[in-house]
């Protein structure tokens, strides 16, 4: 509780000095401003363009923050920036890989106009008054797992009862899924013996400090399995359909500036597309934006397209949000459920973005 407590109070700290104070903005302010963000104008003269003429006609430049670092998992981010579909719809991107909270409080303020942030994220932030709306939902599937040894005996959810499960903190998208799948099969978090073990996931299963872990379905399992262990994995996703990460943009920009919101989902589901179709190409892409990556962490990727699949790639549900609200208040990091939940989210621009 504390720690949720400090994460929210550290948004709403960065949020309002965002909008107060133009020298904390970690330099995002001065590569695209507040205004022109709104009006889709620029006065960066290296775009030898005319400040005065709206967006495209000037590109909009910022840094898309991220909420994690470099990684193949962001492939379809690195492909659309590499094949142009971010320059074709008039932006010029680079990448922030700071706290998903930064994110947040970023857009909110208005110093970004996009930002990954994961949906149980945009709840608490709403309910802080923070102006955020998900426009794209990235992962189709909740990636969080409990990870346990084959031999464990934990093969479905209602094992983990009395069973000592180590979390990298009660905070976060592995704290809200799983209590979700806790709550989605009649439990709660006092049935089971939870303990913060902090990033220390694989460290911690081997050497059987814990018997369960929560981490996510496309690393720590794989990390394991590449270590010769062979391991049970309960998914979230398949029990409990919660708000997994996507895009966000403020509600003045959605407002004011439908067009540029429209232009950068239409450039991310092309790049979220293209590494579906082909992930090796993907991947050789990636390797252009992650330092160092080589071949063995291909799977990574692999376990990533999975859990972007969909029938209309980028679509989410109101069902998702109740339910990711439902498991935020059993947690007790909402007190009472939000004003409108529906207005936390936008299927607007993916669907104008369908062939």
């Amino acid at each position: 509780m504390i720690r949720t407590f400090c994460v929210l109070v550290a948004i709403i700290s960065l949020a309002i000095a965002c909008d107060t104070d133009d020298s904390s903005s970690l330099e995002l302010g001065e590569e695209t401003a507040t205004d022109d963000i709104l009006t889709g104008t620029s006065d960066d003269s290296s775009s030898g363009g005319d400040p005065d003429i709206a967006w495209p006609e000037n590109p909009v430049k910022f840094s898309l923050p991220m909420g994690y670092i470099p990684d193949p998992q962001y492939a379809p981010f690195y492909v659309a920036a590499h094949k142009g579909y971010f320059a074709d719809e008039g932006f010029e991107v680079d990448f922030d890989y700071s706290f998903e909270t930064d994110g947040l409080a970023f857009v909110g303020a208005g110093e970004v106009p996009f930002a990954i942030v994961s949906g149980e994220q945009v709840i608490l932030a709403r309910a802080q008054k923070i102006p955020v709306v998900y426009i794209l939902e990235w992962f189709q599937r909740f990636p969080i797992a409990v990870i346990s040894k084959s031999d464990s005996g934990i093969e479905q959810t209602l094992d983990l009862r009395d069973r000592h499960v180590g979390l990298p903190g009660f905070f976060g998208a592995s704290y809200v899924g799983f209590a979700g799948l806790l709550a989605a099969n009649g439990l709660s978090l006092e049935d089971v013996e939870p303990s913060d073990i902090g990033f220390t996931q694989v460290e911690s299963l081997l050497t059987d400090q814990v018997e369960a872990v929560v981490g996510y379905a496309n690393n720590e399992p794989l990390q394991l399995e590449q270590l010769g262990e062979t391991v049970n994995v309960i998914y979230v996703a398949d029990e409990a359909d919660l708000v997994a990460n996507g895009l966000i943009a403020s509600e003045e920009l959605v407002s004011k500036n439908p067009d540029m919101v429209a232009a950068f989902v239409r450039a991310t589901l092309k790049g979220i597309a293209d590494t579906i179709a082909d992930p090796d190409e993907a991947y050789e892409i990636s390797k252009r934006y992650v330092e160092g990556l080589d071949d063995s962490r291909k799977n990574v990727l692999d376990a990533s397209i999975e859990m972007w699949r969909a029938d209309t790639l980028g679509l989410t549900a109101l069902e998702s949000w109740q339910r990711t609200q439902d498991a935020l208040l059993q947690i007790g990091f909402l007190d009472a459920p939000i004003e409108n939940l529906g207005e936390a989210y936008t299927n607007e621009f993916v669907l104008a973005s369908q062939p």
